[in-house]
């Protein structure tokens, strides 16, 4: 339990930081089985972009949902779609999670896409 407090903590102060920027959000969540991935309006209102492992052109050619070749599709998937929707640069926030692995993956894949963080 005292490892989800601090991933928790972790969260609230990024999100914190990151509403004083005011600019748009990825925000990443990393569970057991799957990735997802969601872009926000600055005031975290709508959803303008998402992926997830959970879809059906995210998972076709994957060997699996939990890895970080996954979680690169994810990446690469929720920066065309926020791209698409005309959003250039967003601020990453991996949920309190950790900065590496699935995480990592994730990030970098969007970041070749063309997104800026």
């Amino acid at each position: 339990m005292e490892k989800k407090i601090a991933r928790l903590r972790r969260a609230k102060t990024t999100r914190s930081h990151i509403r004083e920027l005011g600019v748009h959000r990825l925000s990443v969540i990393r569970s057991g089985q799957h990735m997802y991935a969601q872009v926000f309006t600055a005031d975290g209102s709508r959803v303008l972009a998402a992926a997830s492992t959970l879809e059906a052109e995210v998972k076709a050619g994957l060997s699996g949902c939990k890895n970080k070749e996954a979680a690169a599709k994810v990446g690469r998937v929720v920066a065309e779609r926020a791209l698409a929707a005309g959003i250039q640069s967003v601020a990453f926030d991996r949920s309190g999670f950790r900065y590496h692995g699935r995480i990592q993956s994730l990030a970098d894949a969007a970041r070749e896409a063309g997104l800026k963080f």
